[in-house]
Formats: C-alpha cells, sequence, structure tokens
C-alpha cells in the first residue's frame, strides 16, 4: 500500500473577477501549503473502494477519471484519514484528491505524464493541480493556471475554525453568488494590478501583508488575530477558517491560547511540497 500526506492550503490572497464563458470566475490566488494534512493510501484492489471518510465523492471521481486516462479500470482501494476540516477554505477533498492521483499513478504500468495528470487534476476542481505542484503558486484563469512563486516560507500559521460556523458553512457556490449580487467583481482588474505589483515586492514574510485581501470572504475575527500580533490575517478560500501570520512561535502561541475560546485552533508552519 503507498501512503503520503495530503495537507491543507490556506489562500494568502483572492483576488475574484468577472464570470468567465465557462461560466467559472476569473481568479488570482496566492497558494501556499501548511503542515496540517490528511493522510491517503492507495492499494490495488478488485474495485473501486473508498473507506475511512463517509462524505468522499472527489477521491472517487479523481481514480475514476485516472483510470478512464489511463485506459484501465478503476481497481484501487483508497483509505483516507481526516484531519483537515471539512469545507474550511482549507483544499482538504481537492489535496485528497490529488494525493490519491499521484498514488494511483505510480500503481499503473504505465503511469501518465505530469501534463496528463495535471489535465485530469483540472477536470476536478481547480484548487486540485495545485497539490501536485512544489512550493507556492500563482493560480490565475479559474485558479489551476498556476506559476510558481518563489515566496519566504520563515513563518508561524494560526488556523481559526471560528465555533459560528461549525453547524451552519456556506457553500462555495453561495459564496460565489453573495459576490455576485454585491457587485465584487467591480475594480477587479485594479486588484489583479494590485496583487501582481505587490508580489514582485515580497522578499521578507512582513511583505506579505501588502497583498490584497480576499474578495470573496471577511471577518471581524481577522482583527483579533492581528490584535494578537499576526503580521496579515485573513479568511482562507471561501472560509470559514482564517489564518494568521506570526513571525515567532511565542506570539502564536499566546495567540492561539487566547483565541481558543473563538473555535478550533491550528499552530502549523508553511510546507513546500506534499
Amino acid at each position: 500500500m503507498r501512503r503520503a500526506a495530503a495537507p491543507a492550503k490556506i489562500n494568502l490572497s483572492l483576488v475574484v473577477g468577472p464570470v468567465r464563458d465557462d461560466g467559472k470566475h476569473e481568479v488570482a490566488t496566492v497558494l501556499q501549503r501548511v503542515d496540517l494534512g490528511d493522510r491517503v493510501a492507495i492499494a490495488p484492489a478488485t474495485a473501486l473502494v473508498v473507506t475511512g471518510f463517509a462524505g468522499d465523492t472527489l477521491v472517487r471521481q479523481a481514480l475514476e477519471a485516472l483510470a478512464r486516462a489511463a485506459g484501465v479500470e478503476p481497481r484501487w482501494h483508497a483509505a483516507l484519514m481526516k484531519r483537515i476540516p471539512v469545507a474550511a477554505g482549507l483544499g482538504g477533498g481537492s489535496s485528497d484528491a490529488a494525493t490519491a492521483l499521484r498514488l494511483a499513478n505510480g500503481t499503473l504500468p504505465r503511469p501518465l505524464s505530469s501534463e496528463e495528470l495535471h489535465a485530469c487534476a483540472a477536470g476536478l476542481g481547480a484548487d486540485v493541480p495545485f497539490f501536485l505542484a512544489d512550493g507556492p503558486q500563482l493560480g490565475r484563469g479559474d485558479g489551476s493556471e498556476l506559476t510558481p512563486l518563489d515566496l519566504p516560507q520563515d513563518y508561524w500559521i494560526l488556523l481559526l475554525l471560528p465555533n459560528a460556523t461549525a453547524s451552519a458553512k456556506e457553500s462555495t457556490a453561495s459564496v460565489y453568488r453573495s459576490f455576485d449580487e454585491r457587485g465584487g467583481q467591480d475594480g477587479a482588474s485594479e486588484r489583479f494590478g494590485a496583487l501582481d505589483r505587490s508580489l514582485a515586492q515580497v522578499r521578507r514574510p512582513r511583505d506579505l501583508a501588502a497583498l490584497p485581501p480576499n474578495d470573496l470572504a471577511s471577518s471581524p475575527l481577522a482583527d483579533d488575530l492581528r490584535a494578537q500580533g499576526a503580521f496579515r490575517a485573513d479568511v482562507s478560500g471561501a472560509g470559514p477558517v482564517l489564518y494568521g501570520l506570526f513571525h515567532h512561535r511565542p506570539t502564536a502561541e499566546r495567540a492561539q491560547r487566547s483565541l481558543a475560546r473563538r473555535g478550533r485552533t491550528w499552530l502549523t508552519v508553511p510546507v513546500w511540497y506534499s
């Protein structure tokens, strides 16, 4: 059985533009893996079976897509061990799917090329290709058109899943609808330009504070994270998880203790690859 970590991600910036001809929104997003993750194990089997998480759909779809692309029957057992909170803006399902793709591809007598695997991943969701690439990436188009970024990795990350969202999480589609209804796409070209300019200036962790904020979602708890010493705080993806970036671990640990009553917390760090 082949095993691997499936790390979560945060969106260090998320700029959203108008709806494209394919019905998806034009986006530009800065994607960074973090050291909080699920575990995925893959083994050949007589049929396709996914265990460990009753709510899975994406891993199954990923393995079916891989089998079609490779011209084989989908005969794998995928075992998932979940640690990433579900529907939280951290890309857990996408990471699981990408990890399953990579592991199952390695069992094929004639594995797909990197380009073929990327195409397979892009058909599953905009975040899935990111988890097949190393290092932080700038996602453009629908988010799946990736450009590597050389960003600092020497900081601490506090993740916060607010209590109030534990039983009432908005779907990603609903978050995008709200964005459209409030005219969120207005001024998108200026924000895309601001993201490019701020990325060009990033040298140290503190420079990440200049990246444009998340267009899709915000939270007053970001102010609490900054009050606790975070040099940047925002919502990840469509939320509801927030992240705070800290220069030093003791400051991040104090913030974690202070904010523990506001929801579930994880103290983690950036990671370069799965």
